[in-house]
């Protein structure tokens, strides 16, 4: 049964059909063939699936980032940012990594951190001379950290799945996202200096300050929910109305570049994107319990185990195994699909659940840059106006840089788990 699963599912993805109605449809069909399981389990399943507290956390940060990208918090961490890194060689390039450090510690998305940044650093980069395939794929690249530093969706919907404590997670990207960010500052640096792309001016200490207390209510917004979570004031789903609270506070009456006439496009934007993940949850509960009626995750634990005892060698294998799902599937997806199958072998092998769900997400996160469906690529050249094929080349040192980083995460734990003292 489990070949018959797996068989349908290839076959729907190859005549691309959507993720979430593959899973489902699959599922459906086996299930059908088994008379011993009523149709009824279906419906059940999709809904206790969507059916939880800790969930209602992804609808929250996804409006609480579109309410920070409307409100004029991107060009507030854009002029900061620019302040601080912007008088070195490749100057803007850094900017753009800069802020999307930023701006991932906002919108919890690598689509809208890459978009929101992107729709002004990509043109103002090809205006001062950057090459436009150079500009789109530091853009893409920096959009990655969107998944990485909390709050992250990716990141809560792996505790949901996996058990793990969302606040614990939250806490143990911080380090690894900003790994991964100065990892490509340093590439778009030398990249930038053997090219010969300019700095921009030095600013004083009295401009620092200036473009500081201007998006410090956007750099206030993390420390607070963060920081609310880790002080254990308030839980994650609590975090994300908080989170949507100040976002509309910020955007409406303080900056107020966000009018009420504005409100009703965020929130049926929200909505939307937020049910295309939950409906991708929904589907995916009927895959994940099949998985666990044929005991599927024990056979491929049991097996790889098999293979090898050694935990260094399964950590690898599970690398090499997410690097190739990430190329191919939404990250969101993924760890829905990957994660019931994955983290009783993580777990085999004695690692740290909470660790694994970093190295998880950050292996997907390279899917986002790599074609065929990296996302991020398709927004960046959309911005930039120009075609897929022209970013593959410029956007290759980022994607090694970035392997690069998964190994050094995934083999120094301490990265990831420092700040929890584990």
């Amino acid at each position: 049964m489990a070949w018959l699963l797996f068989g349908l599912l290839l076959m729907l993805f190859l005549i691309n059909v959507p993720v979430a109605v593959a899973l489902g449809l699959a599922s459906m069909i086996v299930l059908m063939v088994q008379d011993n399981v009523p149709l009824m389990v279906i419906v059940q399943k999709m809904f206790t699936s969507t059916d939880s507290f800790t969930l209602m956390a992804v609808p929250f940060f996804i409006l609480a980032g579109k309410l920070m990208e409307s409100g004029g918090i991107s060009k507030r961490l854009i002029n900061f940012s620019s302040t601080l890194v912007g008088s070195l060689h490749g100057g803007l390039a850094m900017v753009s990594v800069v802020t999307c450090m930023f701006f991932a510690a906002i919108s919890g998305s690598a689509a809208a951190t890459t978009a929101a940044v992107g729709s002004i650093l990509i043109p103002a980069m090809v205006k001062r001379g950057y090459d436009k395939s150079f500009s789109t794929a530091i853009q893409a690249a920096g959009g990655t950290i969107g998944v990485m530093i909390p709050p992250s969706v990716p990141l809560i919907l792996f505790g949901v799945i996996a058990g793990a404590s969302i606040g614990d997670l939250f806490i143990a990207g911080i380090i690894p996202g900003f790994f991964v960010g100065i990892s490509l500052i340093l590439v778009a640096y030398f990249i930038s200096r053997k090219r010969g792309y300019g700095k921009e001016e030095k600013s004083s200490l009295k401009e620092v300050a200036s473009a500081f207390k201007r998006a410090v209510l956007a750099i206030l917004m993390p420390v607070i929910i963060l920081g609310g979570i880790y002080g254990g004031i308030f839980t994650p789903t609590e975090g994300s109305v908080v989170a949507v609270v100040y976002g509309l506070i910020v955007g409406l009456l303080i900056y107020k570049e966000i009018k009420w006439k504005d409100l009703p496009e965020i929130f049926i934007s929200s909505a939307i994107t937020s049910s295309v993940i939950l409906f991708i949850i929904s589907c995916a509960s009927i895959f994940g319990f099949l998985l666990t009626r044929e005991q599927i995750p024990a056979q491929i634990s049991e097996g790889m185990l098999g293979i090898t005892s050694n935990a260094i060698m399964i950590l690898i294998i599970i690398n090499v195994i997410l690097l190739i799902v990430g190329t191919f599937l939404e990250t969101s997806a993924a760890i829905v699909i990957m994660a019931p199958i994955l983290v009783p072998i993580a777990s085999a092998a004695g690692m740290d659940l909470v660790h694994f769900g970093v190295i998880m997400v950050v292996n997907l996160a390279i899917g986002m840059i790599t074609p065929p469906v990296g996302i991020n690529l398709f927004v960046a050249s959309n911005i930039a106006n120009i075609r897929l094929e022209h970013i593959v080349r410029a956007i290759m040192p980022f994607i090694i840089v970035l392997i690069i980083d998964v190994i050094i995460l995934s083999f120094m734990p301490s990265i990831s788990l420092f700040l929890l003292d584990k």
